[in-house]
């Protein structure tokens, strides 16, 4: 059974940073990828950035490229979101989300991709 278990959500004030951890465990197959994916009040769930297990190849949506980067521990089986200069729009649910990894990048926006979701963590940040 594939697991995904966030952890690193909290408050900051604007300008601050945080960085989000997903362990995972459970695949029985290495070529997946693993992403990081948000939903604010009152907004649908949007993709932030993924990653692919096997060449650590990132891709980030245009909300995160700049100030967040994705990366992943192959030795303690963890992909972390170091956050940076975060704005009160980036205040949200965090989710890690796993699945297969694809050449065809724009399927990683698609949430339906993805087939294993993590609980969530919440991250606010103030003016």
């Amino acid at each position: 059974e594939v697991q995904l278990v966030e952890s690193g959500g909290g408050a900051v004030q604007a300008g601050g940073s945080l960085r989000l951890s997903c362990r995972v465990s459970g695949f029985t197959y290495d070529h997946y990828a693993i992403a990081w994916w948000r939903q604010a009040p009152g907004k649908e769930r949007e993709g932030v950035s993924y990653i692919n297990n096997r060449d650590a190849r990132a891709i980030y949506e245009d909300s995160a490229k700049g100030r967040f980067t994705i990366s992943r521990d192959s030795s303690t089986n963890t992909v972390y979101l170091q956050m940076n200069s975060l704005k009160p729009d980036d205040t949200a649910v965090y989710y890690c989300a796993g699945g297969v990894s694809t050449t065809t990048i724009h399927y990683y926006s698609l949430e339906d991709w993805w087939d294993h979701w993590g609980q969530g963590t919440q991250v606010t940040v103030s003016p």
